[in-house]
């Protein structure tokens, strides 16, 4: 068992390709990937806040350039203002370019709008209405109306009602106070609860796939697996040896993934934590994170012996690959399904003894610090005991010549 372990370390750091693939091109494309998503991000950013907006304004009351020129509105848009005369087909031109995305707003007051609007006393006089035209697949365009809403609508309605009624504090008829009642770590934790157990259950399984596949199909198609068969050593040893090496470099796989995706996550988030409201920030104990690493050494031993056993029944690495497809569209699958299970009634315990599904509940509970000692043992119990059977199995099929020895 020693020397097969041995042989499946020194057949990885032998092999410059492979020290690349494991070790190195994770890293890259981690901070590659996340550093060109936030360039996008910042740079998509950055351009809707420059832009000016192109903005047609008909009937625009009384005193509106001064007012957009007074908040500042003015510096943001190009305002081209129509009267009330302008014709049905310049209009209809104007929405055509709002859908095409060569005009962002379009704004029609209703005629004497400040008179109807000082003319209000009595319920049922008339009130007059702004219909605003934008288009909300047009970033350009959604962002121009959130400007004019808040830069000129907001202080138009509110100059209206200071002349209505004078004094503004009539119109508040009660305060209301509120008082946040949180878990301090669940919240900072609660975005990366919902991103981090995919991640790592998907990266894992990515990490030790091609390892698994080579040591085991492709040893077989290559030869090097019926001579190990043929020499005076136990199956079992064979089996073993090959585990516990292919867990070992699976292991140091994702690591370099999971280290460089906590590096590289803040290149990719910029800004987001601060525009978005999504809190970034987490701490771990010690004790948490044993646990983490508690649990993703179980999941890594359970994905190195499933993918053996199915790597096993085939006669070369493509035709295994094939084989592997339903097993990482199942812990695809698993994984997805804990994003959208954040919050709510909490688990049964035996839940958490699902394979994969419960090792991704735990480390949602490890980041919200959520995850009570029973939660946990139940988590890595599964996986071992799941892994247990798969090895026994594994074991058995190494004992079978035919299927070894693709007979």
């Amino acid at each position: 068992m020693k020397d097969i372990f041995k042989k499946e370390i020194f057949r990885v750091f032998s092999d410059k390709k492979m020290i690349f693939s494991l070790f190195i091109l994770p890293a890259v494309l981690m901070f590659g990937i996340y550093g060109l998503m936030g360039m996008l991000v910042k740079g998509m950013v950055s351009d809707v806040e420059e832009h000016v907006s192109t903005v047609y304004v008909q009937n625009a009351p009384d005193g509106f350039a001064t007012l957009a020129g007074q908040n500042g509105y003015a510096d943001t848009a190009e305002i081209t203002y129509l009267n009330a005369d302008a014709s049905a087909e310049k209009l209809a031109g104007i929405k055509d370019e709002i859908l095409a995305g060569g005009v962002d707003l379009f704004v029609i007051f209703d005629k004497e709008f400040l008179a109807k609007a000082g003319a209000y006393t009595n319920a049922g006089d008339p009130i007059p209405s702004v219909t605003v035209f934008y288009n909300s697949t047009q970033n350009y365009s959604s962002a121009a109306r959130g400007n004019f809403n808040n830069m000129i609508l907001a202080p138009l309605q509110t100059s209206l009602l200071q002349s209505r009624f004078g004094n503004l504090d009539l119109l508040t008829v009660f305060d209301t106070k509120e008082e946040l009642i949180v878990n301090e770590d669940k919240a900072n934790g609660e975005f990366l609860a919902m991103m981090l157990p995919y991640l790592i259950t998907f990266l894992l399984f990515a990490s030790a796939m091609g390892l698994c596949v080579d040591a085991i199909a492709g040893e077989k198609e290559r030869g090097t697996m019926a001579s190990m068969l043929l020499s005076p050593v136990k199956r079992s040893s064979i089996v073993f040896g090959k585990l516990f090496g292919l867990s070992v470099l699976s292991s140091l796989s994702s690591i370099v993934y999971a280290v460089s995706m906590i590096f590289a996550m803040p290149m990719m988030m910029g800004g987001m934590e601060e525009e978005a409201g999504l809190p970034m920030n987490i701490s771990l104990s010690p004790l948490q994170m044993v646990e983490l690493l508690a649990v993703m050494v179980s999941l890594i031993l359970l994905y190195v012996a499933a993918l053996c056993l199915v790597s096993v029944f085939a006669k070369n690495a493509k035709e295994a690959n094939a084989y592997v497809m339903p097993l990482y569209m199942i812990v695809l699958v698993l994984g997805i399904t804990t994003m959208f299970s954040a919050g709510g009634s909490a688990p049964s315990q035996a839940t958490y003894a699902i394979p994969v599904y419960g090792t991704a509940l735990s480390i949602q509970g490890i980041v919200t610090n959520e995850l009570s000692l029973m939660q946990f043992g139940c988590s890595v119990l599964g996986n071992i005991v799941c892994t247990l059977i798969i090895v026994a199995a594994v074991v058995k099929v190494f004992n079978n010549e035919k299927i070894m020895l693709n007979a």
